[in-house]
């Protein structure tokens, strides 16, 4: 069998799993030990993210021609590619919350959503929240004035409803028009 046709599945792979990707993000991984690694690759896979290490002349193959080509100028070292298809700040934020906690992991570059951004601009999108955490946040400030106006209605039909709040405003009008009619 030729080298060619020996590499030419992995490439295929590499590009069927970035065919579909919101996000893909390079890493360096030397140093990191198998503990790490492991944990590392723990924390991926439940954030949903596909995390691999492959030759950097086989990724260079697979991104020709993709939003993702301009990766190449980054594949130097040893390289690891995560790639998210759900959440595209998935990647940025799982590899810099743990490169908190194991300082050899590098993070290179990445492109999300089409866009590329080096090693800054990826931990910069590492600081987004989660689109869920996102909608979330977003339909607790849209349900916060309607829960507001139902408990000050709920208040209102405990106090006797509005004709209790209208007869102290109407007792508090009386005497201010007394008071008037004393001083003429």
């Amino acid at each position: 069998m030729a080298k060619i046709e020996l590499k030419q599945p992995i490439v295929e792979e590499i590009s069927a799993s970035i065919k579909d990707a919101q996000s893909v993000v390079l890493v360096d991984y030397r140093g990191l030990t198998v503990e790490q690694d492991t944990q590392l690759r723990k924390s991926l896979r439940e954030a949903g993210v596909t995390y691999k290490v492959y030759k950097n002349t086989m990724m260079n193959f697979a991104f020709k021609g993709t939003e993702f080509e301009s990766l190449s100028e980054y594949l130097n070292g040893p390289s690891a590619i995560a790639i998210s298809t759900e959440d595209a700040t998935a990647p940025a934020r799982a590899l810099a919350q743990f490169a908190k906690t194991a300082d050899k992991l590098e993070i290179k570059a990445g492109v999300v959503e089409g866009t590329v951004y080096d090693a800054k601009g990826i931990a910069n999108i590492a600081s987004i929240p989660s689109r869920d955490v996102l909608i979330s946040k977003l339909l607790g400030s849209l349900q916060s004035p309607i829960t507001n106006f139902a408990r000050v209605m709920n208040q209102l039909a405990e106090k006797g409803g509005a004709s209790a709040c209208e007869a102290p405003a109407a007792a508090e009008e009386a005497p201010a028009e007394e008071a008037a009619a004393t001083e003429e």
